[in-house]
């Protein structure tokens, strides 16, 4: 990781791309904001805000049920959000993909929907010890129902699954693996593919997949990795916050009860009986997020447009830049030295608390997260109570990291 490998791409025009961010011109303490929070969430392109705005300016109605124009115009465009978010995933059919607000949602609906049904007492569930609480919480309330048992996979000093002790959970009560796809605390990118195909070989569990990190970063071929879910969120993929999709094989989906009851997730009500809809609206029940769900299909548009393969050469140019720059400086040790990673680096600095960091940093117009990035159970692994985390998006640049780097010492110089 200390390698600095110049950018190769010579297509891939960062000045260009950082026009299209508005909120990159923003002035932060009388500073040219750097934004290095993304993994928390992305800023926005123009297309988007367009998006949103063309919305509420020109077609703003209720969708799937209306019998005018606006209606129907903006019935077409969020259907056609389901089908980009299709492409995205390399998911076989429109309606394995479920509207939710993001992953946090996504993985509720599954632990009820799917766990409230089948799973047991005695069942077990396998996390990893680097999950997100929104990917641990929601399982400890359905295991604690219905009797089951949660099993963690431990991990390495550097941020790594032990894949020889994940083999060693894997039995007959294993009804569910539910696994981060990379780390948002670490950058670390786990080997998705292979505990699939070890569940496949020695269970019968279902696999879900939490993608909020990967979803921006890495292409993802849910066919290709033959999970049962994978979840990611729209505001880390540069679309609006408070929307995010769940894919889910047709026919596990098919087999699920709904989650939540109201308008739209019904084809005939009574007092006495109701059947539900087909997929994927037996899932989505009320008034959806429609102007963040068509401007979620703009986001995606935009990624594609550049290539995903291209800004990702970006960023890990920017991830190994950083990285050596930062490891250059006395004291700081950097949390999460997994390869491969994504664009996310988690560091401490002996002597200095990490919350102290992130403030000065930010009078110098610099957004960086501090904290445990709600992952608690990992840095109580790690010794650690938290970490200062830098997260790279495609519109940042080698300019900026030297710049947080030049912060950064100013800072600490102040702290020690």
């Amino acid at each position: 990781m200390n390698t600095v490998s110049p950018i190769l791409d010579t297509k891939f025009d960062v000045d260009k791309i950082r026009q299209d961010f508005p909120i990159l011109t923003e002035i932060v303490h009388n500073k040219p904001l750097i934004y290095l929070d993304n993994a928390a969430t992305s800023q926005k392109p123009q297309v988007v805000l367009t998006a949103l705005d063309s919305y509420y300016r020109h077609q703003n109605a209720n969708i799937h049920r209306g019998a005018h124009y606006m209606a129907a115009k903006s019935t077409t465009d969020y259907e056609n959000s389901r089908e980009a978010i299709r492409q995205f995933l390399h998911a076989r059919f429109a309606e394995e993909i479920i509207f939710t607000r993001g992953v946090t949602e996504s993985v509720n609906l599954v632990a009820n929907a799917w766990g409230r049904v089948n799973l047991q007492s005695g069942d077990e569930i396998i996390l990893s010890a680097m999950e997100h609480h929104s990917n641990i919480v929601p399982w400890q309330l359905i295991a604690e129902e219905k009797g089951a048992t949660i099993k963690v996979i431990p991990i390495t000093d550097s941020g790594e699954l032990i894949m020889e002790e994940y083999e060693k959970l894997l039995s007959e009560k294993t009804k569910i693996i539910a696994i981060v796809h990379a780390s948002n605390a670490l950058g670390t990118i786990n080997p998705i593919a292979e505990i699939i195909r070890l569940a496949r070989q020695r269970t019968n569990a279902l696999v879900f997949v939490d993608g909020a990190q990967a979803g921006v970063h890495l292409e993802i071929d849910v066919q290709a990795l033959d999970c049962d879910f994978y979840a990611f969120s729209g505001h880390k993929v540069y679309a609006p916050t408070g929307i995010g999709a769940l894919y889910g094989k047709r026919e596990v989906l098919d087999k699920m009860r709904p989650y939540h009851g109201g308008g739209e997730m019904i084809k005939e009500v009574s007092f006495e009986k109701t059947t539900y809809n087909t997929l994927p609206h037996k899932f989505e029940a009320g008034t959806p997020n429609i102007a963040d769900g068509i401007a979620f299909k703009a986001a995606l548009d935009y990624v594609q447009q550049i290539g995903k393969a291209t800004i990702a050469h970006h960023e890990h140019d920017l991830l190994e830049y950083a990285t050596h720059k930062l490891l250059e400086i006395k004291g700081l040790r950097i949390i999460g030295t997994a390869t491969p990673k994504v664009s996310v680096i988690s560091f401490v600095v002996e002597g200095v608390h990490h919350s102290d960091i992130g403030t000065l940093l930010d009078t110098q117009g610099i957004a960086v997260r501090t904290g445990h990035h709600c992952t608690q159970p990992l840095m109580r692994r790690l010794g650690i109570a938290g970490t200062t985390r830098i997260s790279f998006a495609m519109y940042n640049t080698r300019a900026e990291v030297d710049s947080t780097v030049q912060a950064l010492q100013k800072s600490l110089k102040m702290l020690l």
